[in-house]
């Protein structure tokens, strides 16, 4: 059995429909609390542990982050060490906010980080911690989250294009759209791959994973409207111009080489992957 930290998040609600999968959420545990996450880890003594939970709301990090870095890095850096010291394989997921946005080139695995604001913080010394307490987790780096669940940009502008006929999306700010959905998979499939001893043998440490192609968060909104025939006007403004609480990263391209090298995983098309997503919407809304 695989053991997943998180069960009602975008990617831990894909990871529970695969087989020989358990998830715990809140309900039955306290991330602020690292101790319980150790004690749920030694009590199903899992073949592998995924953490998918996280505190994920960057803005209001601003303003808690204390809590932040509890969810983000004590209790990640609990469950590596718990694993560490059963033997089994640890699965942590991460995000673009651990760089600092610069440049127009897609970041690499050992690029060094520079996080914006107080919730890449909070994700940076998490990634720190685990690989710190146990150098043969594996820490997976994503970017722009999107699902049928959840909150995220594709129901965001579902949402907003009800009342509208123009919408003002950011432009300069380019990365990789990214479906829970393959997430999931990917993280699954590492796992297994590290269970099953079908890694590469320095299957360790950092990994990049984001879908295909990069894009602005513009465009990303262009064919969200295009899927579901909605002809809304999409007005390209700069992120000088629409000002959050916390700052974010312009350049969120992700190198994923390696992860395809080492787990034969490539970049998924995320306009495919949107698709499933709005025929999934489609059908909960029906």
């Amino acid at each position: 059995m695989i053991l997943v930290f998180g069960k009602s998040g975008q990617v831990a609600t894909e990871l529970s429909k695969f087989n020989d999968v358990l998830c715990v959420g809140r309900d039955s545990l306290n991330l602020e609390d690292p101790h319980s996450c150790a004690d749920v880890i030694n009590q199903y003594r899992p073949k592998a542990v995924i953490n998918a939970a996280g505190y994920t709301s960057v803005d209001q990090a601003e303003v808690e982050e204390v809590t932040a870095l509890r969810v983000n890095s004590v209790a990640p850096a609990t469950m590596a060490l718990a694993c560490k010291n059963l033997g089994i394989p640890f699965v942590h997921i991460s995000t673009d906010y651990v760089f600092n946005g610069s440049g127009c080139t897609a970041w690499n695995t050992d690029d060094a980080t520079g996080p914006l604001g107080a919730y890449g913080r909070s994700k940076c010394e998490g990634e720190l911690a685990v690989l710190a307490i146990n150098p043969e987790a594996i820490v997976l780096r994503t970017s722009w989250v999107f699902s049928s669940t959840g909150t995220n940009f594709v129901k965001t502008m579902l949402g907003l294009a009800k009342n509208r006929s123009q919408l003002t999306i950011v432009s300069d700010q380019i990365g990789g759209p990214t479906s829970a959905r393959s997430i999931a998979a990917a993280c699954f499939k590492i796992a297994t791959d590290l269970i099953n001893n079908n890694a590469n043998v320095s299957a360790n440490g950092f990994y990049h994973f984001a879908g295909a192609p990069d894009v602005s968060w513009a465009v990303f909104a262009e064919e969200i409207f295009a899927q579901i025939q909605n002809k809304i006007s999409v007005q390209k403004i700069l992120t000088i111009d629409y000002p959050t609480p916390a700052k974010c990263p312009l350049n969120s391209r992700l190198d994923c080489t390696r992860l395809e090298n080492d787990f034969q995983i490539t970049r998924p098309d995320w306009k495919a992957e949107l698709e499933l997503v709005l025929k999934d919407l489609k059908e909960l809304n029906s």
